[in-house]
């Protein structure tokens, strides 16, 4: 029996999931926009309302492409998870996303927890054991999952395709796909064996799954149920929840060694894991948040995980049967970078870890553009340009400027005190009016998962300020002495707007609204308080106004452009192909050509041209000129005394007004450079090449 836990009255209880992030690399924005930001915006809300909860993540440290990567690296696999952990960690700490625990599924209650839930349902009877055939390495003595496969993508012909998909289309394959299959191990053709599996019945749950979605959760956010409808509507098939694998949770079934749980069963019950190891941190009970009914579960993930937290997930919590069911599953869609798609094999995205390097004590500039782009039901794109005009625009020019002169004019004119509210007039009944109707509107946005509108929100409230201290000008009435009143009103009304702006701000800019709380010395925090227009009393004392924003210059954003510029012309240059061969000729054509290697004597630039070189070649036959446009590749010091491959039996031809007597041999690399055709050692000019 667990204990039974008593929330004081009109308390919610949530569990609040974050998908678990992949250790086999850093954190990137699109990770941040799709998942991360929108569930710590979520979570602060509701612990600004004083709710009961848990909010869970951690690194997802199993499945093939963490042995990929070790194998490459020539590491193990547990050092590759313990590197990314530790960087992954960092960077959420440092940018603020506030987990009550970041845990990790190579923890040794991860394993347990794993590994019992798995027991349980096979002691019920609910996996199918079937025999099936599969790619086997015969080499390297190993079954291969989906990933250990790559081979031709049948739908572009993309020729390092993976058995599960391709990168380079995006089709979802499967190993059977695949023209010219090899191991990623050894490079060989695999060869198919036999092996056993637990197949969890995905089409028992079917009926359920449709009624439990399509009837019961209709309020889901429609690229969520669109997705869910698709699967449904193809029907569901039985799915295996294990893999011939080393690394990862032991299938806990004797005699089974070598089999390791599916890394999308083990996966999502490390959200169950990490709430016990919080749950003991804390001296609390973790079960209440997993299986009590009036516990609300709410998933955030980006759009490729909505199958395991919408169908596969909930059919495995269903399966068990003490566990409560996902209220909500707001998943987001891609964000994408400067119009490209985030790629971490490309290297084509901007990494959390970096950007707090470049950008140090900029976190919420990066929230707010990311929460102001966010995908919430279509992919959105992120620019540097457009980073850059919501801080200088927005953040600056209205947010910081509304509460750098509300403070800066209360110093100046009253000491940097509160003054006293004095009568109010037609303009000022409409701020406080709004200041009173924004924290519904913000909060009703909210809890519907609508986090772009709710922030748009946010920032109208800080129109609302700029705009009347623009059209007041206490600066201007303060010229006049008997105006002191009506200045004094005016600064009370938008210091108090200052002061809600730090509640509703919270969970969008929580590093800037502490400083903004310093500066107001108003520790408040409590969501049920805004909207009251007394929140700072007259005679408080504030402190020093200091900038909330900085502007950000345009030689910051320009460096971070032309850095995403080299990688696009790296991976241009990687994936350059060679030319396709030119028709066929016949030996007899070939046999014509008279290829020797030459001996450059002398070297000059033609004037007038910025590619041609008049070069003097001893071909052991004689010394002959040719033109070569090879100038901007080498000087003419450079190429005296090489030794070239020389096309002599070449009809000649004036360039420039010069004869050309033969023709240079040269290799054309992928990034365009030109390398010349030579020897390995030097041998005499003359000698024929063959």
């Amino acid at each position: 029996m667990h204990k039974i836990e008593i929330m004081p009255e009109n308390t919610k209880r949530y569990t609040i999931t974050a998908a678990l992030p992949y250790a086999n690399g850093p954190v990137h924005i699109g990770h941040l926009a799709g998942v991360y930001v929108p569930a710590d915006i979520y979570v602060r809300y509701l612990r600004s309302k004083g709710e009961d909860v848990a909010f869970v993540c951690g690194s997802d440290e199993h499945g093939v492409p963490i042995t990929l990567r070790a194998k490459a690296e020539g590491i193990s696999p547990q050092e590759v998870v313990d590197k990314y952990d530790s960087i992954i960690k960092k960077s959420f700490l440092d940018f603020g996303i506030s987990f009550d625990i970041y845990s990790r599924t190579s923890s040794p209650t991860h394993h347990e927890t794993a590994a019992a839930f798995f027991k349980n349902l096979y002691d019920k009877g609910v996996f199918e054991e079937k025999e099936s055939m599969q790619y086997y390495d015969e080499e390297s003595q190993q079954f291969l999952a989906d990933r250990y496969i790559v081979g031709t993508c049948p739908n572009c012909n993309y020729d390092n395709a993976y058995g599960d998909q391709c990168e380079s289309c995006g089709t979802s394959l499967s190993p059977n796909d695949l023209k010219n299959p090899k191991s990623a191990l050894s490079g060989n053709p695999p060869i198919k064996k036999s092996t056993k599996h637990w197949y969890l019945p995905m089409n028992k749950y079917e009926k359920w799954l449709r009624e439990w979605i399509l009837e019961g959760h209709k309020e889901w956010k429609s690229n969520v149920y669109g997705q869910c409808k698709s699967w449904l509507d193809l029907g569901l098939q039985p799915r295996a929840m294990t893999r011939d694998l080393d690394w990862g949770v032991r299938v806990p079934i004797e005699g089974e060694e070598g089999k390791v749980l599916y890394v999308w069963f083990d996966a999502p019950i490390g959200y169950i894991s990490a709430t016990k190891d919080w749950a003991k941190a804390q001296g609390k009970d973790w079960e209440p948040y997993w299986k009590s009914e009036d516990t609300k579960l709410i998933h955030f993930i980006g759009k490729d995980n909505i199958v395991f937290h919408c169908i596969i997930f909930p059919t495995i919590l269903k399966a068990d049967g003490n566990y409560v069911l996902p209220d909500n599953v707001p998943a987001n869609e891609f964000l994408n970078l400067e119009g490209d798609k985030i790629s971490t094999s490309r290297n084509w995205a901007v990494w959390l870890h970096e950007y707090l390097a470049d950008f140090p004590e900029k976190q919420d500039v990066l929230r707010y553009t990311l929460c102001a782009n966010a995908p919430e039901t279509k992919d959105n794109d992120f620019t540097w340009k457009s980073f850059q005009e919501r801080n200088n625009n927005e953040l600056v020019a209205i947010l910081g400027n509304f509460i750098n002169r509300a403070v800066v004019l209360t110093h100046k004119y009253f000491d940097g005190k509160i003054p006293v509210l004095g009568s109010t007039y037609d303009l000022d009944s409409e701020v406080i009016e709004k200041v009173k109707a924004y924290p519904r509107k913000i909060a009703k946005s909210l809890e519907q998962y609508r986090f772009r509108e709710a922030m748009t929100l946010f920032m109208e409230l800080a129109r609302v300020g700029n705009k009347y201290l623009g059209d007041t000008e206490p600066w201007i009435l303060m010229k006049d002495a008997n105006n002191r009143e009506r200045v004094a009103t005016i600064l009370n009304l938008s210091l108090q707007l200052a002061a809600n702006i730090s509640i509703l701000g919270g969970p969008f800019l929580p590093f800037s609204m502490d400083r903004l709380s310093e500066i107001l010395n108003f520790n408040e925090k409590n969501w049920s308080v805004a909207g009251a227009v007394d929140l700072l009393k007259e005679g408080h004392d504030l402190n020093k106004a200091e900038l909330l924003f900085q502007k950000i210059e345009n030689e910051e954003i320009t460096a971070q452009v032309e850095r995403l510029e080299k990688i696009k012309q790296e991976n241009a240059v990687k994936n350059q192909k060679a030319d396709p061969a030119k028709d066929t000729v016949t030996f007899d054509d070939f046999m014509k050509m008279d290829i020797r290697i030459g001996t450059i004597l002398e070297a000059e630039k033609v004037k007038k041209s910025k590619k041609l070189l008049r070069l003097l070649v001893d071909t052991g036959i004689d010394q002959r000129t040719v033109m070569s446009g090879i100038a901007e590749y080498f000087t003419p010091e450079e190429t005296i005394g090489k030794q070239v491959s020389i096309l002599v039996n070449l009809a000649p031809r004036k360039i420039m007004g010069v004869e050309s007597q033969g023709m240079i041999l040269m290799a054309e690399d992928k990034d365009g450079s030109l390398k010349f055709i030579q020897p390995s050692d030097n041998v005499s000019p003359g000698a024929g090449v063959s």
